[in-house]
């Protein structure tokens, strides 16, 4: 048996509009906002699925929870049919999309927590167990008793959070979680998301413009652009696929009679006449780069530059 719990093959959704054909006349135009994708995501994985806007990302998304009816193709979500089986599939998933909110406007966030308890049937025991462990995480204790509408944007997206976890959900669908949060409250969640991820009870599919949540966060990344799949794999392999390396910068005491070859290690760019090189790490090692050039000169200084995965992403946006 599969242990894949995430599964859609051929996945479609096309959307009717009407657009402007003269001055007084519409005319209806099908759209393609999700043009036949294939994913298969893993029970535990924590799944960075992003793109461009109207890519087709929250779409998907719809679809995976139940929300909009595929065109075509096939999707199953914790076995079973997100469209014909929302009710008991609804049990078995949290979301956090955006602006939506799950909590109770005019009540406390505590009362908000105790009514999801009995919304979705949990153990008196495990609720307690869960929301305790949240608000350890999270830091929720300072604002549990402030109505909703009085939170800032922060507070009120770890209670989404929160609101999302208490029923025990087996997947955990994130549409833009960090978007608009502070430095402090987009660090809180990103560090309860990963600590929620190692514990590895609940796959994560995460969709987010902040390329920093999927760094930190996600082994695996899908792009999709124009509602097709062009990248399925690691982040490193992104970075390998479209030429990004890792860039080791050498301040030297003086600047050399001519600029160094090294194998593996070509020349990215030479800066403060010729004091500071820059090499691209290809096949070399870091080890490797600086021994040679502590042979030809005196270091003052080594230092290395990941590659920007929104660099990477962008040319890939372009290539496809």
């Amino acid at each position: 048996m599969s242990d894949d719990v995430i599964v859609a093959d051929g996945l479609r959704k096309e959307f009717v509009v009407r657009v402007r054909a003269g001055r007084l006349r519409r005319e209806k135009r099908r759209v393609t906002a999700v043009d036949g994708i294939d994913l298969r995501v893993p029970r535990g994985e924590m799944l960075g699925y992003i793109g461009p806007n109207g890519a087709g990302k929250s779409t998907t998304l719809k679809m995976l929870t139940g929300v909009l009816t595929p065109s075509a193709g096939e999707v199953r979500v914790c076995g079973l049919r997100p469209v014909a089986q929302r009710t008991r599939l609804a049990l078995r998933v949290g979301v956090v999309f955006g602006q939506r909110s799950q909590l109770w406007w005019d009540l406390p966030l505590r009362e908000s927590f105790a009514l999801l308890r009995h919304v979705y049937r949990v153990p008196a025991a495990a609720h307690a167990a869960r929301l305790r462990r949240c608000r350890s995480l999270l830091d929720l204790d300072s604002f549990l008793d402030t109505p909703v509408r009085q939170l800032s944007l922060g507070q009120r997206m770890r209670g989404e959070l929160t609101a999302a976890l208490l029923h025990g959900p087996e997947v955990l669908f994130l549409d833009e979680p960090t978007i608009g949060l502070d430095v402090v409250s987009k660090q809180a969640v990103r560090g309860f998301l990963g600590e929620l991820g190692r514990a590895g009870d609940t796959t994560l599919v995460l969709t987010t413009h902040d390329l920093a949540d999927i760094e930190r966060l996600c082994r695996r990344l899908v792009v999709v652009d124009h509602g097709r799949v062009v990248h399925d794999g690691s982040i490193a392999a992104l970075h390998e696929r479209y030429g990004s390396r890792r860039v080791l910068v050498a301040d030297l005491e003086a600047p050399l009679p001519e600029p160094p070859v090294l194998a593996g290690a070509p020349l990215h760019r030479v800066e403060a006449d010729g004091r500071r090189l820059a090499f691209a790490l290809e096949s070399a090692s870091v080890a490797e780069v600086v021994s040679a050039l502590a042979a030809l000169g005196t270091l003052r200084d080594v230092s290395i530059v990941e590659p920007d995965i929104e660099d990477v992403v962008a040319r890939l946006y372009r290539g496809s």
